[in-house]
């Protein structure tokens, strides 16, 4: 097995990935030290500080009981803070002794089952929250919404009379016809089908640049996290683990839990030795700078490693996944570590094929490891490092 590292991002070149991460910005949404309870004693949240900037898109993801749904309760005003606060265009609306309404907050939010009124016309549905206006402007902002969402000629039908991705546009264009300062989203696409979902997030995404509509996302697909955000931040048992670009999460994760939930990775065992880290797949720069003899793991894409098949090599294919653009393979190691291997689609080799591993991964990522379990433990932010 060899391994050829690439020269790692400069900061630099981590500031290209990161975007515009630390221009100074008007901050739409602001959560400082955020934590929620429905059991006292029980946070669902605990401690919870990000920013979205104006016509920023931001997703919060993680995996299903992770609070990250009752983050968007407590932005909309559903849920009350137990400790921290909430600020909207720089007003505070949210702490333990401030509870502002939710229709005073001027949020817009978009439910997983969309919520229509089943007896109402599209263009009632989408008029609904603008009682308060003059007929004619009530009837021009719809006309709007109609013709930015692709709803022209929809105006009189039910909610019953569309198709899925029509009923999410008619809950959209409601809740973006009040000029809302933040839009909430709640798992959107969850029930439309893989097609149909990857379309509406593309005309979703078109439509809030369009409308520099700040937005905040919740999913636990990273797929469409990545898809959708310009920042996301990950969530975890309540907790927020990172807070970055989509680029910087991939590639540069602070957490082997990120590492792991935004995309496939193997976790390699190491041992610092003469300032490199050894491993069962080559050796890889100290960049965490431990002392001698500490135990770490090397965090592996899939599409870090090629595979070349060899007569008389010790590593096995076990099994292939055939995923349309690529196969990806999952390889036993001479010891038994597992990892698995990102192809072309047309690269294709059969379970118990003898393959050499070659790593050609741009950077190196470290965790330290617990000697009792094996496993990544406190959390280090990975330094990517030249080699």
């Amino acid at each position: 097995m060899t391994s050829d590292h690439s020269t790692a991002p400069t900061r630099s070149q981590e500031t290209t990935l990161q975007g515009n991460l630390y221009t100074p910005v008007s901050s739409v949404l602001e959560l400082r030290h955020v934590s929620c309870a429905y059991v006292a004693g029980r946070p669902a949240v605990q401690e919870i500080s990000f920013a979205a900037r104006e016509g920023e898109i931001l997703c919060l993801l993680g995996p299903s009981g992770c609070g990250k749904t009752t983050i968007l309760r407590a932005v909309a005003g559903f849920e009350p803070v137990r400790s921290g606060q909430i600020f909207l265009s720089g007003q505070l609306v949210s702490s333990p002794d401030v509870m502002t309404p939710t229709e005073n907050r001027r949020v817009g939010m978009v439910f997983q089952e969309y919520a229509l009124f089943p007896h109402l016309r599209v263009q009632d549905n989408i008029a609904f929250g603008l009682r308060h206006l003059a007929r004619s402007e009530r009837s021009a902002r719809v006309q709007e919404m109609l013709r930015l969402t692709g709803l022209e000629g929809f105006e009189r039908r039910y909610p019953h009379e569309l198709s899925g991705g029509q009923q999410q546009r008619v809950a959209l264009s409601r809740a973006l016809v009040q000029n809302p300062v933040v839009l909430l989203l709640d798992e959107p696409f969850s029930n439309l089908d893989p097609d149909m979902a990857g379309r509406m997030r593309q005309e979703l995404h078109d439509l809030l640049r369009r409308t520099k509509t700040t937005t905040v996302l919740v999913t636990h697909d990273h797929d469409e996290a990545f898809a959708m955000a310009d920042r996301i931040a990950v969530l975890n048992q309540g907790r927020l683990e990172q807070f970055d670009t989509p680029e910087m999460m991939y590639h540069m994760p602070a957490t082997p839990f990120v590492a792991d939930f935004v995309g496939q990775a193997d976790f390699i065992p190491g041992t610092v030795f003469q300032g490199m880290v050894h491993t069962e797949l080559g050796e890889f720069s100290n960049t965490i700078e431990c002392e001698d003899g500490t135990a770490v793991v090397v965090m592996i894409r899939p599409d870090d490693i090629h595979l070349v098949p060899t007569k008389g090599a010790t590593s096995r294919v076990l099994s292939r996944q055939f995923r349309g653009s690529e196969n990806l393979y999952t390889v036993s190691l001479p010891s038994g570590q597992i990892v698995h291997s990102s192809q072309g689609s047309t690269s294709v080799y059969q379970a118990g094929t003898a393959v050499e591993l070659r790593v050609l991964a741009t950077h190196t990522v470290l965790f330290r490891r617990e000697e009792s379990t094996g496993l990544a433990s406190q959390p280090v932010r990975p330094i990517a490092r030249e080699h």
